[in-house]
Protein backbone atom coordinates (compact mmCIF):
# COMPACT_ATOMS: atom_id res chain seq x y z
CA UNK A 1 0.00 0.00 0.00
CA UNK A 2 1.73 3.50 -1.02
CA UNK A 3 1.69 5.51 2.13
CA UNK A 4 -0.33 9.07 2.22
CA UNK A 5 0.12 11.61 4.51
CA UNK A 6 -2.79 13.39 5.30
CA UNK A 7 -2.69 15.99 7.24
CA UNK A 8 -5.73 17.53 8.51
CA UNK A 9 -3.81 21.59 9.50
CA UNK A 10 -6.15 23.93 7.70
CA UNK A 11 -9.15 23.58 5.63
CA UNK A 12 -8.12 25.65 2.48
CA UNK A 13 -5.13 22.86 2.22
CA UNK A 14 -7.85 19.62 1.35
CA UNK A 15 -9.60 19.45 -1.95
CA UNK A 16 -13.34 21.05 -0.69
CA UNK A 17 -14.67 17.56 -2.16
CA UNK A 18 -12.81 15.68 -0.05
CA UNK A 19 -13.62 18.03 3.25
CA UNK A 20 -17.26 17.56 2.29
CA UNK A 21 -16.74 13.46 1.80
CA UNK A 22 -15.31 13.67 5.57
CA UNK A 23 -18.29 15.73 6.59
CA UNK A 24 -20.42 13.15 4.90
CA UNK A 25 -18.27 10.62 7.59
CA UNK A 26 -19.53 12.11 10.22
CA UNK A 27 -22.72 11.81 9.90
CA UNK A 28 -22.62 8.38 8.92
CA UNK A 29 -20.65 7.48 12.07
CA UNK A 30 -22.69 9.68 14.56
CA UNK A 31 -25.90 7.09 13.41
CA UNK A 32 -23.55 4.83 14.21
CA UNK A 33 -22.81 5.78 17.83
CA UNK A 34 -23.70 2.96 19.83
CA UNK A 35 -21.65 0.76 17.65
CA UNK A 36 -19.12 2.50 16.19
CA UNK A 37 -16.95 0.53 13.73
CA UNK A 38 -13.68 -0.79 15.20
CA UNK A 39 -11.28 0.40 12.36
CA UNK A 40 -8.64 1.99 14.21
CA UNK A 41 -7.70 -1.59 16.48
CA UNK A 42 -4.11 -1.75 17.36
CA UNK A 43 -3.62 2.01 16.41
CA UNK A 44 -2.27 4.86 18.61
CA UNK A 45 -2.90 8.43 18.75
CA UNK A 46 -0.87 10.53 20.47
CA UNK A 47 -2.64 14.08 21.97
CA UNK A 48 -0.06 17.38 22.69
CA UNK A 49 -1.06 20.31 24.58
CA UNK A 50 0.18 23.42 25.32
CA UNK A 51 -3.12 24.93 26.34
CA UNK A 52 -5.96 23.95 28.80
CA UNK A 53 -8.84 21.83 26.77
CA UNK A 54 -12.18 20.06 27.75
CA UNK A 55 -13.59 19.63 24.53
CA UNK A 56 -10.87 18.61 22.18
CA UNK A 57 -8.95 16.39 25.11
CA UNK A 58 -12.00 14.30 25.72
CA UNK A 59 -13.29 14.39 21.97
CA UNK A 60 -10.20 13.17 20.79
CA UNK A 61 -9.58 10.53 23.52
CA UNK A 62 -13.02 9.10 23.14
CA UNK A 63 -13.04 8.92 19.25
CA UNK A 64 -10.09 6.95 19.07
CA UNK A 65 -11.28 4.52 21.54
CA UNK A 66 -14.54 4.28 20.49
CA UNK A 67 -12.95 3.34 17.07
CA UNK A 68 -10.88 0.79 18.84
CA UNK A 69 -7.95 2.76 18.93
CA UNK A 70 -6.19 3.99 22.18
CA UNK A 71 -4.25 7.63 23.12
CA UNK A 72 -1.68 9.01 24.80
CA UNK A 73 -1.83 12.05 26.33
CA UNK A 74 1.20 14.28 26.79
CA UNK A 75 1.58 18.25 27.60
CA UNK A 76 4.30 20.66 26.47
CA UNK A 77 5.48 20.29 30.41
CA UNK A 78 6.06 16.61 29.99
CA UNK A 79 7.75 16.92 26.91
CA UNK A 80 11.36 18.17 25.24
CA UNK A 81 9.54 19.60 22.24
CA UNK A 82 10.79 22.94 21.52
CA UNK A 83 13.06 22.79 24.51
CA UNK A 84 15.63 20.44 24.86
CA UNK A 85 14.65 18.78 21.66
CA UNK A 86 13.97 20.26 18.42
CA UNK A 87 10.31 19.89 16.33
CA UNK A 88 11.83 18.02 13.78
CA UNK A 89 13.39 15.35 16.04
CA UNK A 90 10.09 15.21 18.28
CA UNK A 91 8.26 15.06 14.85
CA UNK A 92 10.55 11.92 13.42
CA UNK A 93 10.57 10.53 17.12
CA UNK A 94 7.03 10.62 17.43
CA UNK A 95 6.83 8.82 13.52
CA UNK A 96 8.45 5.97 14.64
CA UNK A 97 6.11 5.29 17.88
CA UNK A 98 2.57 6.31 17.20
CA UNK A 99 0.32 6.43 14.08
CA UNK A 100 -1.09 9.89 13.83
CA UNK A 101 -0.36 12.96 16.15
CA UNK A 102 -2.95 15.64 17.20
CA UNK A 103 -1.80 18.90 18.23
CA UNK A 104 -3.46 21.73 20.31
CA UNK A 105 -0.58 24.43 20.89
CA UNK A 106 -0.57 28.57 20.48
CA UNK A 107 1.92 28.54 17.79
CA UNK A 108 0.90 27.77 13.83
CA UNK A 109 4.26 27.86 12.59
CA UNK A 110 5.40 25.54 15.08
CA UNK A 111 2.62 22.94 14.29
CA UNK A 112 3.17 23.32 10.88
CA UNK A 113 7.32 22.30 11.21
CA UNK A 114 5.78 19.44 13.27
CA UNK A 115 3.98 18.68 9.77
CA UNK A 116 6.64 19.06 7.56
CA UNK A 117 9.04 16.42 9.45
CA UNK A 118 6.78 13.62 10.39
CA UNK A 119 5.71 10.55 8.58
CA UNK A 120 2.85 10.05 10.20
CA UNK A 121 -0.76 12.64 9.89
CA UNK A 122 -0.29 15.33 12.05
CA UNK A 123 -3.83 17.22 13.27
CA UNK A 124 -4.75 20.63 14.33
CA UNK A 125 -6.50 20.61 17.27
CA UNK A 126 -6.23 24.25 17.32
CA UNK A 127 -3.44 26.97 17.05
CA UNK A 128 -3.91 30.76 17.57
CA UNK A 129 -4.51 30.96 13.86
CA UNK A 130 -7.32 28.21 13.21
CA UNK A 131 -9.61 25.40 14.65
CA UNK A 132 -10.50 23.68 12.09
CA UNK A 133 -11.85 20.19 13.68
CA UNK A 134 -14.41 23.06 15.54
CA UNK A 135 -16.37 24.31 11.95
CA UNK A 136 -16.08 20.67 10.93
CA UNK A 137 -18.57 20.43 14.33
CA UNK A 138 -19.82 23.54 13.47
CA UNK A 139 -21.15 22.82 9.89
CA UNK A 140 -22.04 19.44 10.86
CA UNK A 141 -24.79 20.70 13.65
CA UNK A 142 -26.05 23.20 11.04
CA UNK A 143 -26.48 20.51 8.62
CA UNK A 144 -28.40 19.01 11.33
CA UNK A 145 -30.69 21.61 12.04
CA UNK A 146 -30.80 22.96 8.82
CA UNK A 147 -30.04 20.12 5.63
CA UNK A 148 -27.42 22.74 4.22
CA UNK A 149 -24.99 24.96 5.32
CA UNK A 150 -24.80 26.55 1.50
CA UNK A 151 -26.70 29.60 1.10
CA UNK A 152 -27.48 30.09 4.54
CA UNK A 153 -26.71 33.47 6.62
CA UNK A 154 -23.94 33.03 9.28
CA UNK A 155 -22.99 35.81 11.39
CA UNK A 156 -20.38 36.30 13.56
CA UNK A 157 -19.96 38.75 16.37
CA UNK A 158 -17.21 40.01 18.72
CA UNK A 159 -13.61 39.32 18.28
CA UNK A 160 -11.81 38.21 15.52
CA UNK A 161 -10.12 34.89 16.13
CA UNK A 162 -8.71 31.42 15.16
CA UNK A 163 -12.43 30.00 15.13
CA UNK A 164 -13.78 33.43 13.15
CA UNK A 165 -10.88 32.63 10.81
CA UNK A 166 -11.84 28.73 10.16
CA UNK A 167 -15.84 29.82 9.19
CA UNK A 168 -13.61 32.08 7.19
CA UNK A 169 -12.05 29.31 5.26
CA UNK A 170 -15.65 27.10 5.48
CA UNK A 171 -17.64 29.75 3.50
CA UNK A 172 -15.62 28.63 0.60
CA UNK A 173 -16.28 25.41 0.26
CA UNK A 174 -19.66 25.43 1.80
CA UNK A 175 -20.61 28.18 0.02
CA UNK A 176 -22.57 30.02 2.69
CA UNK A 177 -22.86 33.83 3.59
CA UNK A 178 -20.16 34.75 6.09
CA UNK A 179 -20.72 38.04 7.75
CA UNK A 180 -18.44 39.77 10.92
CA UNK A 181 -19.54 42.41 13.65
CA UNK A 182 -16.37 43.80 15.13
CA UNK A 183 -15.36 46.80 16.74
CA UNK A 184 -14.12 49.48 14.36
CA UNK A 185 -10.17 49.23 15.51
CA UNK A 186 -10.61 45.45 14.60
CA UNK A 187 -11.03 46.33 11.09
CA UNK A 188 -8.04 46.12 9.30
CA UNK A 189 -7.73 42.69 11.00
CA UNK A 190 -10.12 41.18 8.63
CA UNK A 191 -8.75 39.92 5.76
CA UNK A 192 -9.68 40.99 2.24
CA UNK A 193 -12.50 40.25 0.33
CA UNK A 194 -14.50 39.29 3.85
CA UNK A 195 -17.63 40.99 4.50
CA UNK A 196 -17.81 42.81 7.50
CA UNK A 197 -19.74 45.25 9.42
CA UNK A 198 -19.30 47.46 12.90
CA UNK A 199 -22.95 47.41 13.47
CA UNK A 200 -24.25 44.26 15.26
CA UNK A 201 -27.91 44.44 14.29
CA UNK A 202 -26.68 44.93 10.60
CA UNK A 203 -25.24 41.59 10.82
CA UNK A 204 -27.89 40.03 12.52
CA UNK A 205 -30.75 40.99 10.38
CA UNK A 206 -31.91 37.86 8.59
CA UNK A 207 -29.42 35.63 9.65
CA UNK A 208 -29.77 31.78 9.93
CA UNK A 209 -27.19 31.40 12.38
CA UNK A 210 -25.69 33.52 15.42
CA UNK A 211 -22.21 32.43 16.26
CA UNK A 212 -19.55 34.40 18.95
CA UNK A 213 -16.70 32.95 20.97
CA UNK A 214 -15.11 34.55 24.18
CA UNK A 215 -13.49 37.54 24.10
CA UNK A 216 -10.87 36.52 26.18
CA UNK A 217 -8.96 33.62 25.23
CA UNK A 218 -6.39 31.79 26.54
CA UNK A 219 -3.38 33.69 26.96
CA UNK A 220 -5.47 36.75 26.66
CA UNK A 221 -5.98 37.31 30.68
CA UNK A 222 -6.96 40.73 31.80
CA UNK A 223 -8.12 41.68 28.32
CA UNK A 224 -10.34 44.81 28.32
CA UNK A 225 -13.51 43.69 27.05
CA UNK A 226 -15.51 47.29 26.96
CA UNK A 227 -15.47 47.37 23.41
CA UNK A 228 -17.42 43.91 22.76
CA UNK A 229 -20.44 45.23 24.82
CA UNK A 230 -22.38 46.12 21.68
CA UNK A 231 -21.76 42.60 20.10
CA UNK A 232 -23.18 40.62 23.11
CA UNK A 233 -25.91 38.01 21.57
CA UNK A 234 -28.53 38.69 23.14
CA UNK A 235 -32.36 38.65 22.81
CA UNK A 236 -32.75 41.75 20.28
CA UNK A 237 -30.03 40.50 18.37
CA UNK A 238 -31.39 36.94 18.03
CA UNK A 239 -35.14 38.74 17.11
CA UNK A 240 -33.15 40.19 14.34
CA UNK A 241 -32.24 36.72 12.74
CA UNK A 242 -34.49 34.63 10.28
CA UNK A 243 -37.49 32.54 12.22
CA UNK A 244 -35.48 29.26 13.52
CA UNK A 245 -32.76 31.21 13.37
CA UNK A 246 -30.07 29.18 15.88
CA UNK A 247 -27.36 30.64 18.22
CA UNK A 248 -23.81 28.85 18.69
CA UNK A 249 -20.69 28.84 20.17
CA UNK A 250 -17.50 26.73 20.29
CA UNK A 251 -17.72 26.86 24.40
CA UNK A 252 -16.50 27.76 27.12
CA UNK A 253 -18.67 30.09 27.39
CA UNK A 254 -17.52 33.54 29.61
CA UNK A 255 -20.95 33.69 31.89
CA UNK A 256 -22.41 36.02 31.02
CA UNK A 257 -20.17 38.07 28.59
CA UNK A 258 -20.48 37.62 24.87
CA UNK A 259 -24.06 36.20 24.99
CA UNK A 260 -26.39 36.32 27.66
CA UNK A 261 -27.88 33.60 29.82
CA UNK A 262 -31.57 34.37 28.17
CA UNK A 263 -30.20 33.33 24.97
CA UNK A 264 -27.44 30.43 25.71
CA UNK A 265 -30.34 28.90 27.21
CA UNK A 266 -33.37 29.26 25.04
CA UNK A 267 -34.38 26.77 22.80
CA UNK A 268 -32.66 28.28 19.35
CA UNK A 269 -29.42 27.48 22.05
CA UNK A 270 -27.57 24.09 19.86
CA UNK A 271 -24.19 24.75 21.88
CA UNK A 272 -24.21 21.07 22.91
CA UNK A 273 -25.31 19.63 19.75
CA UNK A 274 -22.45 20.99 19.13
CA UNK A 275 -20.22 20.05 21.32
CA UNK A 276 -21.15 16.54 20.81
CA UNK A 277 -20.82 17.03 17.37
CA UNK A 278 -16.70 17.08 18.18
CA UNK A 279 -16.78 13.46 18.87
CA UNK A 280 -18.12 12.47 15.16
CA UNK A 281 -16.63 14.75 13.19
CA UNK A 282 -12.85 13.95 14.94
CA UNK A 283 -13.51 9.98 14.38
CA UNK A 284 -14.08 11.11 10.51
CA UNK A 285 -11.19 13.09 10.42
CA UNK A 286 -8.99 10.44 12.24
CA UNK A 287 -10.52 8.14 9.63
CA UNK A 288 -9.50 10.04 6.30
CA UNK A 289 -6.36 10.92 8.06
CA UNK A 290 -5.15 7.54 8.17
CA UNK A 291 -7.09 5.56 5.84
CA UNK A 292 -3.79 6.00 3.38
CA UNK A 293 -1.90 6.01 5.92
CA UNK A 294 0.17 2.40 5.39
CA UNK A 295 -1.12 1.07 8.85
CA UNK A 296 -3.30 -1.85 8.89
CA UNK A 297 -6.98 -1.03 9.05
CA UNK A 298 -9.56 -3.62 10.70
CA UNK A 299 -11.91 -2.80 7.72
CA UNK A 300 -12.49 -0.59 5.36
CA UNK A 301 -13.48 2.89 6.08
CA UNK A 302 -16.15 3.38 3.90
CA UNK A 303 -15.58 6.26 2.25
Amino acid sequence: MTKTINHFIDLPEIDPEVVKGIMKHAHALKAEKFSPPQVMEGLSLAMVFDKLSTRTRVSFDVAMKQLGGHTIVMSKGEMQIGGAESIESTAKVLSRYVDAIMVRMSDHENMQELAKYAEIPVINGMTNQSHPCQIMADIMTIEEKMETAQGKRIAWFGDYNNVCQSYIDASKIWDFDFVMALPEDLNDNVPKGVNFTNDAKVAAKGADVLVTDTWVSLGQEGKNIDKFWPYQVNAELMALGNDNAIFMHCLPIHEWEEVSEEVAKSPASVIFDEAENRLHAQKAILAWCLKDAGVKLAKPLGF
